[in-house]
């Protein structure tokens, strides 16, 4: 970040104010108003911080209007492409590629901590048949952390790896021993010889008697979609990690908070959705293009899902790199999923359709990536789980971000308050 020589002047009620421009390395610029309110008087309004610089980070780049996507200067294509998830996850936390030995002391903290405590089963047991597994994995999150207390607050940066990679391992068993609870099934072990995203969908799939053998196109497609979802800038549980961590809460309590942020349909729901609205067209048989009308239709609330982002103004990468991974794996497995070619179609008739053109409605990462779930045999009610677990590395990096900041406050945003000015209190037997 450097300081720009240009100044933004503010002029109200007959004094101006020079307010300085910052300059980031991408060249994106922002106005700093941080001293605006002790100079003024005065403060901005920005519902949804559409368009507000909450930091400065280091971590991940989003340009919406080319529709390109860096973790740490890296653009996912090529880390989709040459990378694998354990590595992205190292890269995102600590800054740079790892070398062969660190990858190797990462990959055996991760293995080494890949259990959790024999208590905690118990802690499952608590939880009602059918629980929301993002539910428990909030709740257990923050269970396991009870555990590691020494871990809670790494106050050594320098000794990071360890507690990152305690989360990062502890965290797919969590998962899978919440949807293993969800369906009324036993718990199902590690199997230390097992790489990352292989030891989670044994974790998930295999019986006592049978374990589940991976097939590699699977575990490819899947490791490729974690590095798809491990970071993506200042959302809305990203925001929510980072505001938490600025209170010096410790990594599990802020993890569990960007966990549930996730849980809301808005966010790590919106994939479930796609899932929902293909098969709502596909049992209707309703022809494509007079779904296209009504949601054209103006009022109506019928929507196009998987279609549209709030940063990208152009095709998400994300989605791209999906879709030709989708088509690989179900080509690869033989499988035939009429919702992959009810969503293609889909996809032509609306980029083909000039209203969506002309508002940069373009398929994002959700379109495709509850397809790819699907065909691998992972249910509806996990499709945010799975989302979870592919942020967790952007998570733990921006939590570290905050905590390495020396300059670093708490997270307080302002308000203008629109509320009743000085009331009366009224005795309850005088109140009509």
């Amino acid at each position: 970040m450097t300081d720009a020589t240009d100044q933004v002047t503010l002029s109200h009620d007959g004094q101006s104010y020079e307010l300085p421009v910052i300059v980031g390395s991408q060249d994106e610029r922002a106005v700093d108003i941080r001293k605006l309110r002790s100079a003024s008087g005065l403060i901005t309004l920005d519902d949804g911080y559409g368009n507000t610089g909450s930091c400065t980070s280091a971590v991940t780049y989003v340009d919406g209007e080319k529709g390109v996507l860096k973790y740490r200067g890296y653009t996912i294509e090529v880390l989709a492409t040459k990378s694998s998830f354990v590595e992205t996850a190292y890269l995102l936390i600590f800054g740079e590629l790892p070398t062969s030995s660190q990858l190797n002391e990462f990959r055996g903290l991760l293995t080494q901590h890949e259990f959790i405590h024999e208590d905690m089963r118990h802690h499952f047991d608590g939880f009602p048949p059918n629980s929301p597994p993002m539910a428990i994995l909030s709740a257990m999150i923050n269970a396991v952390g009870c555990f590691q207390p020494d871990f809670m607050q790494p106050e050594d940066d320098e000794h990071f790896m360890e507690p990152a990679a305690r989360l990062m391992s502890k965290i797919r068993t969590i998962a899978a021993a919440s949807y293993r609870k969800s369906i009324g099934k036993p718990m199902i072990y590690p199997r230390s010889k097992l790489r990352y995203t292989e030891n989670f969908l044994h974790m998930m799939f295999s019986k006592p008697y049978e374990p589940y053998e991976a097939d590699e196109t699977v575990v490819a497609a899947l490791d490729r979609l974690l590095i798809l979802h491990a970071d993506h800038e200042q959302n809305c549980s990203t925001s929510t990690v980072r505001m938490v961590a600025s209170s010096r809460a410790n990594l599990y309590a802020s993890v569990a908070a960007g966990v549930c942020a996730l849980w809301g349909p808005l966010h790590g729901g919106a994939n479930v959705a796609v899932i929902e609205m293909l098969s709502e067209l596909q049992q209707s048989g309703e022809p494509l293009e007079r779904f296209i009308a009504r949601v054209k239709k103006k009022g109506s609330s019928t929507r196009l899902m998987g279609f549209g982002h709030r940063v990208y103004k152009n095709f998400d990468p994300r989605a791209r790199i999906l879709k030709n991974a989708c088509h690989r794996m179900l080509d690869k497995l033989g499988v035939h999923d009429p919702l992959l070619e009810l969503a293609l179609r889909l996809e032509e008739v609306a980029l083909s359709d000039s209203y969506f053109v002309e508002r940069h409605l373009y398929p994002n990462v959700d379109y495709y990536s509850g397809i790819i779930m699907r065909a691998i045999g992972i249910p509806t009610n996990m499709f945010t789980v799975l989302f979870a677990i592919g942020r967790l590395p952007g998570w733990i990096a921006h939590w570290r971000e905050v905590h390495t900041n020396e300059n670093a406050r708490i997270d307080r945003p302002r308000q203008i308050y629109v509320g009743p000015n000085v009331r009366e209190y009224v005795p309850i037997d005088e109140r009509g």
